[in-house]
């Protein structure tokens, strides 16, 4: 596999995982509007965040049945055209009830995207070169942030919320039509399947017990960022102070940060070793952790600015590592089954760690925000249970599907 097709291969899985991530993380700043038009508490709000999650991780479930029988690239796109569909029906949702309806179809098709990117460079890209490919993968999440979330905040400031997911939906389509043109087949894998059930392929897969040390470790993971990482914008405004033009500066900045330091982080995993640089960056984002929930009333701008670019820049560079540790530890040979399969404790775990942290969290007579420390403990303690399992975690380190040749 040349440099170059392995890169047009990456930067496409990138603009895929950019529009499906966008599409749940333009919600969070979205929350102090909603909230607002639609009259529901935080924890509702919580709840809708958490459907999208929740239902990926059920989609994900289902999926592991017959992902294996199924070339990656079809089964990509297939799902791809579903989720622009969901973002249309985002995007004309009259309501909450609706906005709940539309989300949980978008978590249902996008939910499993992640894992089909993440299961395509754990074929193709020896593990040698996995960091440095999940950093330019994951440079999506840093690219949601710095572009996506401002633009998406500019559209609803002007054109009201339904707008960012219709400028989703017309992104997607044209990224579906791009993947459609430079992706290969990536079909090597279904006919190595020979006579294997795929209820036999999950149960082999979950009576590994590396795989399950690898769903726990997960979870975790997952649990250490998302019990905070929602309501940033409702503790920015409601408990710290921030109007709400001034919200877009915090993704903006934040977004920015693990940008520039995505694909260093990449290098440096492959040369230092994916646990140690996963429990380097776990560690090192606690303080910006706690300091960020702790802001008073009143913080300067440029305070809340530093301290939540530190903070987004350490929770979005440890996820590199810590997709590469997850990647690795599947058994070539069940890989599509093992990643789907992780796609859904990582939608429910996001999703549970949302509701959880929605019930934390909670507001005084005057509206302002209280108890966001609390979801920073929770957060706190999930990562250093992760950087402790880490370490007990087999990885494999070769891929298992070479890349053919031509565009399928």
């Amino acid at each position: 596999m040349t440099e170059k097709r392995e890169n047009w291969l990456l930067f496409t899985l990138a603009g895929i995982q950019f529009t499906h991530i966008l599409d749940f993380m333009v919600m969070m700043p979205l929350g102090p509007q909603f909230t607002r038009i639609f009259g529901i508490s935080d924890a509702q709000f919580g709840l809708l965040v958490s459907a999208y999650t929740l239902a990926g991780g059920l989609s994900g479930l289902v999926a592991s049945t017959f992902i294996e029988r199924f070339g990656r690239k079809r089964m990509l796109l297939t799902l791809y055209a579903f989720f622009c569909l969901s973002a249309v029906a985002c995007s004309l949702a009259p309501g909450y009830h609706a906005l709940m309806a539309a989300r949980i179809a978008a978590g249902v098709f996008g939910g499993v995207l992640s894992s089909m990117s993440q299961t395509i460079v754990g074929d193709v890209i020896p593990f040698e070169r996995r960091g440095r490919a999940m950093g330019i993968v994951m440079t999506s999440f840093s690219a949601a942030s710095v572009a996506g979330v401002p633009a998406g905040l500019w559209l609803a400031d002007h054109f009201g919320w339904h707008a960012p997911f219709m400028g989703i939906a017309s992104l997607s389509a044209l990224l579906g039509l791009f993947a459609a043109w430079t992706m290969p087949a990536l079909d090597a894998h279904v006919n190595r399947q020979g006579g294997t059930s795929a209820w036999q392929r999950i149960g082999g897969v979950l009576a590994d017990v590396n795989h399950r040390k690898a769903f726990a470790f997960t979870a975790l993971v997952m649990f250490g960022g998302f019990t905070m990482i929602p309501f940033l914008a409702i503790n920015a405004q409601y408990g710290i102070g921030l109007r709400q033009d001034q919200l877009p500066y915090i993704y903006l900045c934040g977004g920015l940060g693990a940008l520039l330091t995505a694909r260093w982080i990449g290098r440096l995993a492959d040369r230092f070793g994916k646990v140690r640089c996963f429990r380097w960056l776990c560690a090192g984002a606690l303080l910006p952790m706690f300091t960020m929930a702790l802001l008073p009333w009143g913080t300067p701008l440029w305070v809340v600015l530093a301290t939540s670019t530190i903070f987004m820049a350490f929770m979005g560079g440890r996820m590199i590592p810590s997709m590469a540790i997850v990647t690795s530890t599947a058994n070539p040979a069940a890989r599509g089954t093992f990643m789907t399969l992780n796609a859904s404790v990582q939608s429910a775990a996001m999703g549970f760690a949302a509701l959880l942290g929605g019930s934390l969290i909670g507001r005084a007579a005057n509206g302002q925000v209280q108890h966001y420390w609390m979801n920073a403990s929770l957060a706190a303690m999930a990562s250093l249970i992760a950087i402790w399992l880490a370490g007990r975690l087999f990885l494999h380190q070769t891929a298992s599907t070479p890349l053919k040749s031509g565009v399928g």
